[in-house]
């Protein structure tokens, strides 16, 4: 199946406990570099298999990743809760994943304190008394408590002031299931929108650009033929997330949808066609593909993959161990499956105006460079002008803050793209133009099935090689460019003679037909 140009595809990054990152401990020069050189190694393996969004858990339970106002330190940076890791695990994190072209969001899980005990859920409910109920050993954020709703944006404030993140992404925006509801489920659904609501306009109100997302239960609610077996985000824990793409509050949804066959297809159709032209990407569940966790086959979510991409919905891997571990195969079935680079839709509810367009570009042996006023650059190659920047077999480089691209020219053209923060690309800038030719550019070249009868040379033209391709832009043959030109090895049919410099200039020439038969 063909890679789109435009699609979701993610990694949940979970640091709780270190289960995916870090796996050691920074106490010390040396053993930061290590754990920073451990998530540098899994952001170039999510590169490899084309990913453009990486969700990395910021806020933990009541405790995170960065140096924070409100919340202290979690342990799985140090080894011990409250104590620095010795740099700022966010900010690194964010300025590696642009280095790559990727997209950071701030995974932050939102009512979940952990144990009762625990150094986040004891200093907020000594803090804030009454702010956080204990069910069991565990300890929660009370949803029908207001002040929820202004901490926990207060807190996505301050990581969207003082971070370049793309998104924030909340977790568990919903009544725990073993929560004792004693309001109506309709009011439920208003004290969790009324939290995402906080969040949302807060949020926005600094950086309108960055994207709110969450990710709800994998089956919004019952479908008239299909049965969400009572465990639905709607009724059961009253997240009325498709109410809140309609509406504004969200731009992107990860439904975790980890299940299979029709629990699966008919709910994945279902957020499809509620999405509201924003953007869906259904987390899979890689994680049953390690049998000490589930018996699940990896056609199973490779089956799921491509049914995604047929109704236009990215996806999302859970978790991020799973993935580059390649179980089942699963890492280098994505691989095949992104062969091609994709870019995060643009968030064209949000803004629609198409950029300023690269001023101008320079083309050399082994890069290019071009000047422009935007924050980003997506970069298109092909061996044939111009460079088609709708095929996305042509992106090489996407969301490039840079202003150049280190890469091999020889032979190819290109074209550069402008975009904005909302994902919106400017009209392409391509690396070279088009410019008129003799007579013969659009006369029958003459050839005899052997031999093809190159046309004379203009002095304004600045090449050494000629170079014939298919009609379809494949290069077949090279040679000098003289009086004439062996042919004998092309197959018969119709090609296109185009010039060729040391700097991969290339104009047409004409074209030409093998014939061999009387």
């Amino acid at each position: 199946m063909q890679s789109p140009k435009h699609e979701v595809r993610a990694v949940w990054l979970t640091t709780i406990g270190g289960l995916d990152w870090p796996h050691s401990y920074a106490q010390s020069k040396n053993s930061i570099a290590k754990q920073q050189a451990e998530l540098c190694t899994l952001l170039d393996q999510y590169a490899k298999a084309g990913i453009n969004t990486v969700l990395i858990q910021t806020r933990i339970r009541g405790t995170v990743i960065y140096p924070s106002a409100y919340e202290p330190w979690d342990g799985c940076l140090s080894g011990f809760p409250g104590t620095s890791p010795g740099y700022d695990a966010l900010k690194f994190a964010i300025d590696e994943c642009h280095k790559r072209g990727m997209e950071l969001h701030a995974w932050v899980v939102t009512l979940p304190m952990g144990k009762w005990n625990k150094l986040g859920c004891r200093k907020l409910h000594a803090k804030y008394p009454g702010l956080i109920k204990k069910i069991g050993p565990d300890g929660y954020m009370d949803p029908e408590n207001p002040r929820t709703a202004t901490y926990l944006a207060d807190i996505c404030e301050e990581i969207t002031r003082n971070y370049d993140v793309d998104g924030i992404h909340l977790d568990y925006i919903r009544y725990p299931e073993t929560w004792k509801m004693r309001v109506s489920a309709s009011r439920g659904r208003q004290n969790i929108t009324s939290i995402v609501r906080n969040i949302h306009d807060k949020v926005k109100r600094l950086k309108p650009w960055v994207k709110m997302s969450c990710s709800p239960i994998g089956k919004f609610d019952d479908l008239s033929r299909y049965w969400s077996h009572g465990w639905n985000a709607y009724t059961k824990v009253c997240q009325d997330a498709q109410g809140w793409l309609r509406d504004g509050l969200m731009d992107e949804l990860f439904p975790m949808m980890y299940f299979r066959n029709d629990q699966f297809f008919p709910f994945a159709i279902d957020w499809a066609e509620q999405s509201h032209g924003k953007i869906v990407a259904p987390g899979l569940g890689i994680y049953f593909l390690d049998p000490k966790e589930g018996k699940w086959n990896v056609a199973d979510v490779t089956r799921e993959m491509e049914v995604l991409r047929q109704y236009g919905l990215g996806h999302a891997f859970f978790r991020g161990r799973f993935f580059t571990d390649n179980i089942q195969g699963i890492y280098d079935f994505a691989k095949r499956f992104n062969a091609s680079l994709a870019l995060v839709p643009p968030m064209t509810w949000q803004s629609a105006s198409a950029p300023n367009a690269p001023t101008a570009i320079e083309v050399c042996s082994d890069g290019l460079a071009w000047e422009g006023d935007t924050p980003y650059y997506n970069v298109y190659s092909s061996r044939t002008w111009p460079v088609d920047t709708h095929a996305a077999e042509n992106l090489i480089a996407i969301r490039r803050a840079a202003h150049s691209l280190k890469v091999n020219t020889h032979d190819r053209f290109f074209a550069v793209t402008a975009m904005d923060r909302y994902g919106n690309e400017s009209r392409p800038l391509q690396s070279h133009e088009e410019r008129a030719q003799p007579t013969a550019a659009t006369q029958m070249l003459a050839c005899d099935g052997t031999w093809l009868q190159l046309p004379a040379k203009p002095s304004t033209l600045d090449a050494d090689m000629v170079a014939c391709e298919t009609v379809e832009g494949t290069v077949v043959c090279t040679g000098p460019y003289a009086h004439r030109l062996n042919v004998a090895r092309l197959a018969e049919g119709t090609y296109i003679l185009r010039s060729l410099n040391r700097k991969g200039v290339s104009h047409r020439l004409g074209h030409f037909q093998v014939r061999r038969r009387l």
